[in-house]
């Protein structure tokens, strides 16, 4: 990696992350949210938060909208799947069956199996937050959105503990707005707990080496979880089915996509489809996994922007991949699900415009997580064996990463230095404002997601799970924020009318 530095980039822009996400809609599994609910925090069981889910789901891939217990189209958020896909897609799925698994709804009943990738999309284009749910309601007289704006500090009067307000600054110039009810911080798993901090809330340790007055002592930024991943584990092939970007971006596909929304453009991101998988029970097939794999119709070589986005040294790209960088390709992530690894976030110093310190600390748990990745490896490299690969003659890259090719390719210790070497976040960073009972000592709000010690201030993002589900984070985040909608009703006596 450039730097030896993880890029964890982040949606600086209105709708959040969900404007640069690979638009996967994956929910978790429903043990996932029992284990909230089991860790002192109630109604947030999968029973209970089902329907939340389900609000702001507009499922608009027919066999999956029949199901009406797990699948909604009432909602906002519309979910299809891509009307173009390489055919290595459905090889993938073959694959799974010809190794004994099965195809599912991975936001059904049962998770365990392979499957299509749910997006959140409509007619080939993006559906981020922003266009899902403000677009539909931007003429509201009770909605203000401040662009080009940066919150500095959240307002809480340090006599009643009271949030009263929020300070930020625009075109260079300082605004205060005010809250008669209460300041509701969605800044997401980074910048929530920086504002806190920022703000007086946190480890009063900390604060006070940052020389930050400290209102309430709690553990914030403490608990950072994330989904990462081997990167660069490349199959070759020896047909024209993969992606590439010289085939993509021609002129008739660019007519085509902005005349109807179809052909190759009309893709998200070259990831076409998943593997849930239980490593402790692979044969129960309502498991609980731990490792996704994440298929796509393609690699880092074919397109040239790959190696930028997910930060690969120069150096070693082209020790590596430059032998094949005009070959058809595709890969597979190997990603972990249920980490075991805790990292944290802190500030570097008071000022709010500087970027906070992101301690992921990957690989600390001793081997769990590592594991889990070796499993992902081998399975990855049994299905491009299968009759359903061997058609496009798949075969995996053998060229050993420069600093791991003293182990031998293939070697369990090579793998292990592998993913060490090439390691990607999966971008579902959360957690680090843990929601909890008074009585967990690593709590930072309560299980309605107001802010220990605080009155008036509420968090609502991915920093209040207390652990990361077994999904991509956007569908999880969305659910958190439906839940809160109707909690913050309820709390002022708000009728809630339920869509």
């Amino acid at each position: 990696m450039r730097a030896g530095r993880c890029a964890w980039p982040r949606g600086r822009v209105v709708g959040g992350s969900s404007v640069l996400h690979s638009m996967m809609h994956t929910r978790g599994n429903k043990r996932d949210y029992d284990r909230w609910a089991a860790n002192g925090n109630p109604g947030w069981d999968y029973k209970s938060v089902l329907k939340y889910f389900k609000r702001s789901e507009n499922m608009q891939i027919p066999d999956l909208a029949r199901d009406k217990r797990h699948h909604s189209t009432r909602g906002e958020m519309t979910l299809q799947h891509p009307n173009w896909r390489t055919r290595l897609s459905e090889a993938f799925l073959k694959a799974g069956v010809e190794t004994g698994g099965k195809i599912v709804d991975y936001n059904g009943e049962k998770q365990i199996g392979y499957s299509i990738i749910q997006f959140t999309m409509n007619n080939g284009t993006r559906m981020s937050a922003s266009r899902a749910f403000l677009h539909p309601i931007k003429h509201r007289t009770n909605l203000h959105v401040a662009k080009r704006s940066m919150v500095t500090r959240i307002l809480i009067d340090p006599k009643t503990k009271r949030a009263y307000g929020v300070q930020f600054y625009k075109d260079g110039k300082k605004h205060i707005v005010r809250a008669r009810r209460e300041v509701i911080l969605s800044a997401g798993a980074i910048n929530s707990p920086q504002l806190l901090m920022l703000s007086g809330i946190g480890p009063k340790q900390h604060l006070t080496e940052k020389n930050i007055t400290t209102i309430v002592d709690l553990p914030v930024g403490y608990n950072l979880q994330d989904h990462w991943a081997l990167g660069g584990l490349t199959f070759v092939i020896n047909t024209t089915d993969s992606i590439r970007a010289e085939r993509v971006a021609t002129l008739e596909n660019i007519i085509e996509y902005f005349s109807h929304h179809t052909g190759p453009l009309s893709a998200p991101s070259g990831t076409e489809a998943l593997a849930f998988i239980d490593t402790k029970n692979p044969h129960d097939d309502d498991g609980y996994p731990d490792l996704e794999l994440l298929f796509v119709g393609g690699s880092l070589v074919s397109q040239p922007t790959y190696k930028e986005a997910f930060a690969i040294d120069n150096d070693v790209f082209d020790k590596v991949y430059s032998s094949i960088s005009c070959e058809d390709t595709w890969m597979v992530f190997p990603m972990l699900l249920l980490p075991e690894s805790r990292g944290r976030i802190l500030l570097k110093n008071k000022n709010p415009y500087t970027k906070p310190v992101i301690h992921a600390n990957y690989f600390s748990d001793g081997g769990h997580d590592e594991r889990v990745i070796l499993h992902g490896i081998r399975k990855a490299i049994e299905l491009s064996k299968t009759k359903a690969f061997q058609k496009f003659g798949s075969r995996l890259h053998d060229v050993p990463l420069p600093n791991c090719a003293h182990h031998r390719f293939n070697s369990d210790e090579y793998w292990f230095c592998a993913m060490k070497t090439i390691t990607n976040t999966i971008y579902h960073h959360c957690c680090t404002n843990k929601m909890g009972p008074s009585s967990d000592p690593e709590a930072v709000v309560d299980p309605r997601l107001r802010v220990y010690g605080i009155r008036g201030l509420r968090v609502v993002d991915a920093s209040v799970m207390p652990h990361v589900p077994a999904a991509h984070t956007n569908a999880p985040t969305m659910m958190v924020a439906e839940k809160a909608a109707d909690m913050i009703k309820e709390d002022w006596g708000i009728p809630t009318t339920f869509r």
